[in-house]
């Protein structure tokens, strides 16, 4: 990926050092505006990382001490780190086993006089039932929050993720379908006002310098990161296809009662930032791939109620019995730009040669 780009990487960053100008700069109101028409959105944000890119938009919201969060039982623990930093509660609701996305079906169930919002996972690439859970939202009166992390260019219903709900968070890491080569992170929004309250939260709570309207953080988009991200961005539609593609071969070429696919639902287009499948001995079939040269990986295997670090929610074992079995059963296949037929073949045949057990 970046050898075909390097020239423009080193071009962009040669023109960044001369300019000596680092931060809140040129590149980084460049990428706002681009990275904003692309998704969807009038307004972008750029701040550290996706992390902080929720609890920006958590504090513009006025998201706090005694507030509940609804956020999936399977995912990334940034997505409930990010509402424990606020001083507010996560509330965990099981996903589709099919998916891996929250189950909207669970959600109201989850509801309390303490809920402010919601804020579902595109996970691994894959939009969550975003038309299920804005009626509900509206419903109850709750905020949306889309962790956009994992779904650069992502489609549900022809529009893109991260502009369904109030904001939009995306994550930049390098791995991501648009990486940054460091830590990087965006919200994207319609709304003027929690845009501009966002990008005063990143910035030690000031819009003017000097004067401090909130209680803020340092958390923005460095130019650096952002002339990166100018010269990644023209290419990420065509990233996406090739993973795309390849995805469309696993999903119509393996073959293997032991092995499970993901299910897109209808009007959905992933962008497959991981091509997650599941088997009974998920160990037993990684070690089978190792032994053969695939490497692969595993998202996740400990869903947030059992990390040791949110046993003062009070959940336990057999709480969210779908999150589990899916942390439990996980494995990640290769997906990347630059897979080649050859590579995806082998990967295909190999799956479909597997004998669970032997």
């Amino acid at each position: 990926m970046h050898e075909e780009i390097s020239d423009d990487l080193e071009n962009a960053f040669k023109r960044t050092l001369s300019s000596n100008w680092f931060i809140s700069g040129t590149n980084d109101s460049e990428f706002e505006d681009t990275f904003s028409s692309y998704i969807g959105n009038k307004y972008c944000i750029g701040c550290g990382n996706g992390l902080d890119a929720i609890v920006l938009t958590l504090k513009a919201l006025e998201i706090g001490d005694g507030d509940e969060v609804i956020i999936p039982a399977n995912t990334f623990i940034a997505t409930a780190l990010a509402v424990t930093y606020v001083g507010a509660v996560p509330v965990l609701v099981d996903p589709r086993l099919d998916t891996y996305n929250i189950d909207p079906t669970k959600i109201e169930e989850a509801i309390t006089p303490k809920t402010k919002a919601i804020i579902p996972v595109h996970l691994y690439g894959q939009p969550a039932e975003m038309d299920s859970i804005m009626k509900i939202a509206m419903e109850h009166g709750l905020y949306v929050i889309e962790d956009t992390a994992q779904a650069h260019g992502a489609l549900y219903h022809g529009a893109r993720a991260g502009t369904f709900g109030k904001a939009g968070a995306f994550s930049f890491y390098p791995g991501k379908n648009l990486g940054a080569l460091g830590d990087g992170g965006a919200v994207v929004t319609d709304d003027l006002e929690l845009a501009e309250t966002i990008r005063a939260m990143g910035n030690y709570g000031s819009k003017t310098k000097y004067v401090h309207e909130f209680k803020g953080q340092n958390s923005r988009l460095d130019e650096i990161q952002a002339a990166f991200l100018n010269v990644k961005l023209p290419h990420l539609d065509t990233w996406n296809q090739e993973r795309r593609r390849i995805a469309d071969r696993y999903l119509s070429e393996i073959r293997n009662s032991h092995v499970i696919l993901p299910t897109v639902i209808d009007g959905v287009e992933p962008v497959w930032h991981i091509f997650a499948v599941r088997t009974k001995d998920r160990d037993g079939f990684q070690q089978y791939l190792a032994a053969n040269g695939i490497q692969t990986g595993i998202h996740y295997p400990t869903p947030i109620h059992l990390h040791e670090a949110y046993k003062d929610l009070g959940y336990k074992k057999g709480d969210f019995p779908i999150a589990e079995e899916i942390s439990d059963t996980e494995l990640s296949l290769p997906m990347f730009y630059g897979l080649s037929d050859q590579q995806i073949d082998y990967v295909i045949k190999i799956i479909n040669e597997y004998k669970q057990g032997e």
